[in-house]
């Protein structure tokens, strides 16, 4: 297990294009103890974010104008260096089986519907940066 209080010096990206939204996930994610949050609502700029802020995960929505979250999942995995693992976690108000499907396949490693339980979500949170850091630990 890795202790708690690395996971809560985890870099976490959210990328959504509601402002609102982007404020409740970093509220929630600082009442779990994680300070290192930035949040984007200009999906145009979530890559640039991602190599510029180096995150241990991105909250990334499905539904958004423009360039839409599975464009993003796309181009997140084309920056993705070979030897790392990056997990995203897919919020979306989507329950299609079709939308589950086609972001696991883009590389998402965990969907929540919203609207979501907050303590699952935390849970899901903490199990994906487990997931980074124990690939981290042991790659080196």
């Amino acid at each position: 297990m890795i202790p708690s209080e690395h996971l809560r010096a985890a870099r976490i990206l959210i990328v959504d294009d509601e402002p609102a939204n982007v404020a409740l996930l970093e509220a929630v994610l600082r009442r779990e103890g994680y300070e290192a949050i930035e949040g984007v609502t200009d999906p145009h700029l979530a890559v640039e974010r991602r190599l510029a802020f180096e995150p241990d995960l991105v909250i990334l929505d499905l539904m958004m104008p423009g360039i839409d979250g599975y464009a993003l999942l796309d181009a997140l995995r084309r920056v993705q260096p070979p030897d790392d693992f990056l997990p995203v976690l897919v919020l979306t108000a989507d329950t299609t089986v079709e939308a589950k499907r086609r972001a696991l396949a883009l590389g998402a490693r965990d969907i929540v519907t919203k609207p979501f339980d907050v303590f699952e979500l935390g849970l899901r949170i903490a199990n994906l940066l487990e997931l980074r850091f124990l690939y981290r630990t042991c790659r080196a």
